[in-house]
């Protein structure tokens, strides 16, 4: 018997329903915790008003809501499943010769839709909310002397600089420095092909110097075979150059490790501008495949969801099945980090890292549906 058009509007309907009250019910939370930690911080400087507080809370919450998207998925699915079985509807379309696939068929379209939705619009457009309330935190509360940007053409460097450039030099104080490298070579931050352009107060220029190699030590960046150059002077060649700094390894790796500032669409371009630059992408690959992964996992938490609500329903059922859903999203999210963290550091291939989850878990609910339906 073939599912109608009537039926599958209504059970796509509640489930949509109870996906969005879900998701906005665990976003309110996440608001309200947000807000108090940013109130919080944002205290102990003046010049913060409150709007702005609030608005950061709001950009904030779609890097979470991302995160909790597959944990609103499996829990309204259970939700609704729960439902219908509560009032009987399940039964009634079991004893009406419906297969368990058909009924499931709205359920799962309305999840396979909303992992498309989320990798090709939310996504990118909650990265730039991301980017926006990164950038805010920086300039209103977490205040930082250093900015780094990476391009095909090799890595930019922003740093303030008190001291003096070259030891018997007075004239450069209190500025800023641009560091530009063609090649950078981790782990430990070998830079090749280097120049750095030196800017006194209200952004005068007043030097630049070429450099074969560069490397950052505890507190200084160190400079090989340097050509100092300065307008109506003579170039100037040094053995070594030492330019003191704030920032560590662990600063520069941390800049590009928000993969949750990059779009979908723009994740591929970047992954090869790091990989030509010599950065290690392997977290952004891991990154891009578990989101080309969304719609094959969201359908599997339907099933999983399915697999243990499409059942007789019992006294005291309701607790057990909400105790089910924790420990099965739990122990899903424990093992994708898990795995995940493997992968963004190459103990496995990013792929197998960021496919196996939605694959294992698509399997598993598909063969415990087939023991339902033949059971």
């Amino acid at each position: 018997m073939k599912v109608t058009m009537t039926l599958s509007r209504y059970m796509a309907r509640t489930y949509v329903m109870n996906m969005l009250f879900l998701l906005f019910a665990l976003l309110g939370v996440i608001y309200l915790f947000d807000t108090v930690e940013l109130v919080r911080r944002a205290s102990k400087s003046d010049s913060v008003p409150l709007g702005l507080v609030l608005q950061m809370g709001l950009l904030k919450l779609p890097e979470v809501g991302q995160i909790l998207f597959p944990f609103a998925v499996l829990f309204s699915a259970m939700l609704t499943f729960w439902q219908f079985n509560r009032h009987s509807e399940l039964v009634v379309l079991r004893s009406s010769g419906f297969s368990v696939w058909q009924f499931l068929m709205p359920v799962v379209a309305v999840a396979l839709c909303v992992g498309f939705l989320q990798v090709g619009v939310i996504n990118p457009v909650g990265s730039l909310l991301v980017e926006k309330y990164e950038r805010l935190e920086k300039e209103y509360l977490d205040k930082q002397d250093s900015q780094i940007a990476l391009f095909k053409e090799g890595l930019w460097l922003r740093q303030s600089t008190d001291g003096h450039i070259l030891e018997d030099d007075d004239d450069v104080q209190k500025g800023y420095v641009i560091l530009h490298a063609r090649k950078v070579k981790p782990p430990h931050w070998g830079l090749s092909q280097v120049s750095v352009f030196y800017f006194g107060q209200n952004d005068v220029f007043r030097m630049r110097a070429d450099a074969k190699s560069a490397s950052l030590e505890p507190g200084r960046w160190v400079f090989e075979d340097v050509a100092i150059h300065r307008s109506g002077s003579v170039k100037i060649s040094k053995p070594e150059m030492v330019l003191p700094t704030t920032l560590t390894i662990e600063d520069i790796e941390e800049s590009f490790s928000s993969a949750e500032t990059v779009p979908f669409w723009a994740l591929p371009a970047h992954i090869e501008t790091l990989e030509q630059t010599g950065f290690d992408a392997s977290r952004l690959r891991v990154y891009f495949h578990s989101l080309l992964s969304q719609p094959l996992f969201f359908v599997a938490m339907v099933l999983l969801a399915a697999s243990v609500s499409i059942r007789p329903p019992r006294m005291g059922g309701g607790l057990m099945l909400f105790a089910v859903g924790v420990f099965i999203g739990f122990v899903v999210f424990f093992v994708s980090s898990y795995l995940q963290a493997l992968g963004s550091s190459n103990q496995i291939p990013p792929i197998l890292a960021a496919w196996s989850p939605a694959i294992v878990c698509f399997l598993y609910g598909v063969s415990a549906m087939i023991h339902l339906e033949d059971g």
